[in-house]
């Protein structure tokens, strides 16, 4: 008796490459900056709007991304508390360093003294307020496990926030490839907000 081939959805399939791309693409973005892990959700979000069960693909891409970011982070903030128990420190601690401005360490490093491992759940809503968060984290020593329990609001809050912005760009379009579009086109502009404003206010007359 012939074996029946079962064809396989077009859905299906994408689903079963599209989560676990997504879910390396945002862990690899916590790591590397070369990744814009905002765009991806908000991407992916569009995508699963216009699958044939949109409430359970969003819920889906929703975990999957915050898993993937609470992963990344975590993994960072490993790797900067080996440098900053080292003699030596580590690359990877450098690269922190480097992408943390001054100003925004001090900035960071305040906020925590203030409000302790809350600011955590606001660095990621703010663009590259994530990295001087961390970094400040680190300097003061703080417990992998405190850091680990403030972070999980704050990427739970960061997935729901990107993926609104690729709802509300692939619900005003018809067509998938323009929601998708509309919802780059936005999280890069709030991405360049913070650095625009800064410009700004370094212009301004004294």
């Amino acid at each position: 008796m012939r074996a029946v081939d079962v064809p396989v959805p077009p859905e299906a399939t994408q689903q079963a490459v599209g989560y676990p791309a997504l879910f390396a693409l945002v862990a690899l973005g916590a790591l590397v900056p070369v990744v814009p892990t905002g765009a991806l959700v908000s991407t992916a979000a569009v995508v699963a709007l216009h699958q044939s069960v949109p409430a359970l693909s969003l819920a889906i891409v929703f975990v999957v991304a915050a898993s993937a970011a609470f992963v990344g982070d975590l993994a960072l903030y490993w790797l900067g508390v080996r440098g900053v128990r080292s003699e030596h420190g580590s690359r990877w601690l450098d690269a922190l360093r480097r992408r943390a401005p001054r100003e925004r360490l001090e900035q960071a490093q305040r906020k925590l003294d203030e409000h302790r491992s809350k600011v955590l759940t606001l660095s990621r809503l703010v663009p590259a307020g994530r990295i001087p968060v961390m970094l400040a984290c680190l300097l003061a020593k703080m417990p992998m496990r405190r850091f680990a329990r403030g972070d999980v609001p704050a990427c739970l809050a960061w997935a729901a926030a990107y993926q609104l912005i690729g709802v509300l760009g692939g619900s005003l379009f018809a067509r998938p490839w323009e929601g998708v579009l509309a919802a780059i086109v936005a999280t890069l502009l709030v991405s360049a907000v913070p650095s625009v404003w800064r410009r700004v206010r370094r212009t301004k007359p004294a």
